[in-house]
């Protein structure tokens, strides 16, 4: 279920309360959620997943994004998520992990990262980045 994008990053479909252990065990030190409470009927909330990952030890940051696009304030919350993370991993979750990967990418464009690169990253884990591949080039551009 957890897909690994680097060697501190996993993405995820969204996750239960039973996955926080899981996590825990991959050595996830930060939960991201990147998904809207009540996108659709049945989800754990992200007031119960911030609860479980407390009670885990492990950190836990809402930066929700809706399907309507990415702002400048959600790459900074991401940035700013993993920078928490530090030498721990972060896993971050949506409804597939698909916004996750993209504000993961935008994030990483904005710092300067190449573009392809994080093109054949996310590739390897499933994830297609064309959706924002011109405001990464954008964003890299300055």
């Amino acid at each position: 279920m957890f897909r690994q994008l680097t060697d501190n990053l996993y993405v995820s479909p969204q996750i239960d309360l039973d996955q926080i252990g899981e996590a825990k065990a991959l050595g996830v030190t930060m939960i991201v959620n990147n998904r809207p409470d009540d996108e659709e009927p049945g989800q754990t909330n992200g007031a119960e997943i911030e609860a479980a990952a407390k009670a885990a030890g492990l950190g836990y940051v809402a930066v929700p994004v809706s399907h309507g696009g990415f702002a400048p304030w959600q790459l900074d919350g991401m940035a700013a998520a993993l920078e928490q993370a530090g030498a721990g991993k972060t896993l971050a979750y949506c409804r597939s992990g698909t916004r996750s990967t993209l504000l993961w990418a935008l994030t990483r464009a904005r710092a300067g990262d190449d573009a392809d690169a994080l093109g054949e990253t996310a590739s390897a884990a499933g994830y297609d980045l064309a959706p924002v591949r011109q405001i990464m080039d954008a964003l890299k551009a300055g």
